[in-house]
């Protein structure tokens, strides 16, 4: 794994691969979501699968409703 990082682009490649993975997160905690810490759960620990990823990030887009 060393190797990874002992160039440019993969130190840039991973840092864009974390911020995409915490995308869901980030646009909650931007959005000030009535439950950003569900969001954030889900997406920590259910992102890998991207259902769960998915889910995560339609559920940082949604209004709340109730």
């Amino acid at each position: 794994m060393a190797w990874f990082f002992q160039s440019v682009w993969g130190v840039i490649t991973f840092i864009l691969s974390i911020i995409l993975y915490f995308l869901p997160t980030i646009i909650a905690l931007k959005r000030n979501h009535y439950n950003k810490v569900g969001v954030i759960l889900l997406n920590v620990f259910l992102g890998w699968t991207f259902l769960g990823w998915i889910g995560a990030l339609i559920w940082a887009f949604s209004k709340r409703t109730a």
